[in-house]
């Protein structure tokens, strides 16, 4: 975000002294916008810069969504070329508990183009750099035109299931993703299929195109009631195709195993926690351990094979840990988010004195709400808030003066960054109200999801690697 006078709102102040034009209006620095730090002035707000995105789109259904999941697909594992095709299923946090529904969608025609790291300015001149701000210019009436030519406006389509009362999280299984799990507010747990209605999409171009497809019944597979509350902690094994944690507000953690097309949950709950248990995640590297994150400050790791209790548990922060993320790529490490607005980065190999702690970030000052590293990077996360901020962050970089000014000589640039961001923030995402949940897509790297009370955002920015990284055969 950038602050900048806004040419409107300084003509309508001088519209009793004559008409002013816009080669009147004075002419002011441009800054980066500090939230949480920086006032707006009488006659200041805040643009987005469009040309620090690869990709990004906005768009609503009706009723906000707490959660949502992303849908594994056969279009390419590492997709690079626009515009982009995708597939995710999301849960409605409606007023009355009828009106709610599971939405299955398919988002295509995500346009972008990509951009050079270090602009074009640094071959060609200045011109290079008009030149791709004209460009900007004509992507964005292509997008507001209606002459015939082609839309850069993602077409979403979906299919809603209904779902009594709120959906407080939902997740599909990695390994078959039509088969998706929903915690509700109502206390139950209810797995779906979900392949009907994928299939249906994946067939048309204009089934539930506009949100005009009907909320359509349907039982689920599983409808789980064992839970003395309500819960939000939910995560499928990605190594047992099936296996399930789901944990409540109780504190409590009870443990599916898949059976004969069904599932078999343990009437007898893991207890280790002494609050509501937030969020869970199952090892990337071991198939019988999990981590837990829980009100009571801690984080707790588990062995299902070991009995009812956590194998080792440590005081992760100083206030309610809301999420954790456990690092596909570097499985030894653990991030975690708190009420508090800090996030921490745990190793699991050097837990010392009770504690595993290696790196703490306090850039937030509100409530993280979701916290994921990326499938692609292994250094790389992303991070969101009440604050209504979305941060990405690579722990690989440190500060680096000499390279700084370097950059800023070749670039010619003209802003002043603050010296107090930590030198490991690449990004900032601002816009939306009330973040709830973000994930990175797994197929088409760079590219991260989030939802809020406004509606979802679809970004991808132009600073974040898009390699993969090597893969042994």
């Amino acid at each position: 975000m950038v602050r900048s006078i806004n040419p409107k709102k300084a003509k309508r102040k001088n519209k009793n002294k004559g008409e002013a034009s816009s080669s009147s209006i004075p002419s002011m620095p441009t800054r980066v916008w500090q939230p949480g730090v920086d006032k707006l002035e009488e006659g200041e707000e805040l643009q987005c810069d469009p040309s620090v995105y690869n990709s990004l789109h906005g768009f609503h259904v009706g009723w906000p969504c707490l959660s949502f999941d992303i849908l594994g697909d056969k279009l390419g594992l590492n997709r690079t070329e626009f515009p982009h095709t995708l597939y995710m299923v999301a849960g409605t946090q409606a007023e009355k508990a009828p009106s709610n529904s599971i939405g299955v969608f398919k988002i295509s025609n995500v346009s972008g183009k990509r951009r050079d790291v270090v602009p074009k300015t640094l071959v060609n001149g200045d011109d290079a750099m008009e030149d791709e701000e004209d460009e900007d210019e004509d992507s964005d009436s292509d997008e507001e035109s209606e002459d015939g030519g082609a839309s850069t406006v993602p077409i979403i389509q979906v299919r809603r299931v209904a779902h009594h009362g709120c959906v407080n999280r939902i997740r599909a299984m990695p390994q078959s993703p039509h088969i998706c799990v929903s915690w509700a507010d109502s206390g139950h747990v209810q797995v779906w299929d979900m392949s009907s209605h994928l299939n249906a999409l994946a067939e048309s171009e204009t089934e539930g195109k506009d949100g005009t497809s009907p909320v359509l019944n349907q039982a689920p597979l599983v409808n789980f009631s064992g839970h003395k509350d309500e819960g939000y902690a939910i995560d499928w094994s990605p190594a047992t195709p099936g296996r399930l944690l789901s944990g409540d507000c109780m504190s409590m953690i009870h443990l599916w195993e898949p059976a004969s097309g069904s599932w078999t949950v343990d009437p007898i709950p893991l207890a280790g926690h002494t609050a509501s248990v937030e969020d869970l995640q199952w090892s990337p590297a071991e198939a019988n351990v999990f981590a837990s994150c829980s009100v009571d400050k801690t984080v707790a790791v588990w062995d299902v094979r070991a009995g009812k209790s956590p194998a080792l548990s440590f005081k992760a922060h100083d206030a309610d840990v809301n999420v954790i993320s456990w690092n596909r790529l570097a499985s030894c490490m653990l991030a975690s988010g708190s009420d508090d607005g800090a996030f921490s980065i745990h190793d699991l190999r050097v837990i010392k004195d009770g504690d595993a702690k290696v790196a703490h970030f306090e850039y937030h000052k509100h409530p993280i709400t979701s916290i994921e590293w990326s499938a692609h990077e292994s250094s790389t996360l992303a991070v969101s808030s009440v604050d209504n901020q979305l941060t990405i962050w690579d722990l690989s970089l440190e500060k680096d003066e000499e390279e700084e000014a370097e950059f800023k000589a070749q670039t010619k640039e003209q802003v002043n960054t603050p010296q107090d961001l930590p030198p490991q923030l690449l990004f900032v995402h601002q816009g939306q109200k009330d973040l709830k949940e973000l994930h990175w897509h797994n197929q088409i790297p760079g590219m991260i999801i989030s939802t809020a009370a406004d509606g979802f955002n679809i970004l991808m920015p132009y600073n974040i690697q898009n390699t993969l990284p090597h893969l042994a055969p």
